[in-house]
């Protein structure tokens, strides 16, 4: 436990100097923004494309890994929807939008901003690629399906104003999609690595001194971003409505990927037990935090989806810290 708490301890420290900084008014809440951008846009991207390319092709898409963690991603959802929509009936009042957006904090990890710097520190280049598979299905497949279900309310409910039906609602979702610059920097950095290319000096140095950028001020902005969310939130959730969800991000998922993961295991499905325990921790990592600008730009009740995203992380810290050492991740570190 020591050896994993040395590695965690840190990435949860840098989130919570983010919170206090902005809570303190150190940093100023219209910073917020351009931080954000600055991890999203340059950072970040810049990370994923050094580790793509510098990663054997065949193993930046396992079609093993991405089916079993498409299969849950997609059970996910569905179970998280399900039981939300099942406690709206019985007077919750949580409607589709919101148990979309629910379904999606349940079942979207804090994969870009925390899991990949977290999960390679753990076990080091060996877990690349199968975080990048986490990070493809989840922005391509998890978001699009979430946020498209999200802007059907409208037109399962019978509002015309809002009539959006599931082709329309798809389509915004897959441009919206392919508008995140992460998906193209792994797709550019495959390129790279499949063709032994490499970028020229200087270039190369620019990139490196960004993605080596990205890993502490990505876990100080999630700080910001759950600061600004809790600001921002214009409702006041009763717990009922957002700690269930938190507790499914947390266990359920996590439970479900090793679960089906043994399944394919057995069913043929060549998954190593490195990969599998990688999946597992991904999915055993708290819930995206950019999730909440999503839910306030859609008209979400973003109050409700701060707090699964704010009660996530601060139970991750020992959630995720002991199921690590229980899969043996310190061995392996």
């Amino acid at each position: 436990m020591p050896a994993i708490l040395a590695i965690t301890v840190p990435f949860f420290a840098l989130v919570l100097c983010g919170y206090l900084a902005a809570h303190f008014r150190v940093l100023p809440e219209s910073a917020i923004p351009g931080l954000n951008t600055f991890v999203l846009y340059f950072a970040l991207p810049c990370m994923l494309f050094r580790f793509g390319a510098a990663t054997p092709f065949a193993q930046l898409l396992d079609p093993a890994l991405v089916v079993v963690y498409g299969v849950c991603a997609l059970a996910m959802v569905a179970f998280t929807i399900a039981m939300t929509l099942q406690r709206a009936a019985g007077g919750s009042g949580v409607d589709l939008t919101n148990a979309a957006f629910g379904a999606l904090v349940a079942a979207f990890p804090n994969t870009g901003f925390m899991g990949v710097p977290l999960l390679v520190a753990l076990f080091g280049d060996r877990a690349i690629g199968p975080m990048v598979v986490t990070l493809l299905v989840d922005l391509i497949l998890t978001s699009t399906l979430c946020i498209a279900l999200a802007q059907m309310h409208g037109h399962l409910a019978g509002h015309s104003a809002e009539d959006v039906p599931l082709r329309v609602a798809l389509g915004r979702s897959v441009r919206g999609a392919l508008g995140n610059p992460l998906p193209w920097a792994i797709v550019l950095g495959a390129a790279f690595s499949l063709g032994g290319l490499a970028l020229p000096g200087a270039l190369g140095e620019i990139v490196k001194m960004l993605a080596d950028a990205a890993t502490p001020v990505a876990l100080f902005t999630i700080g910001t971003v759950l600061w600004r969310a809790g600001q921002h939130a214009h409702t006041r959730t009763p717990a009922a409505q957002y700690v269930p969800v938190a507790l499914f991000k947390l266990f359920v998922h996590p439970l479900l990927v090793l679960a089906v993961g043994l399944l394919a295991n057995a069913a043929g499905l060549p998954i190593s037990a490195l990969n599998l325990t990688v999946l597992v921790l991904a999915a055993a990592l708290p819930s995206a935090s950019n999730v909440s600008l999503l839910a306030e730009r859609f008209g979400a009740d973003n109050g409700r989806v701060a707090r699964i995203i704010m009660t996530s992380t601060t139970i991750a810290f020992v959630s995720f810290s002991a199921l690590a050492w229980l899969l043996g991740a310190g061995a392996q570190a």
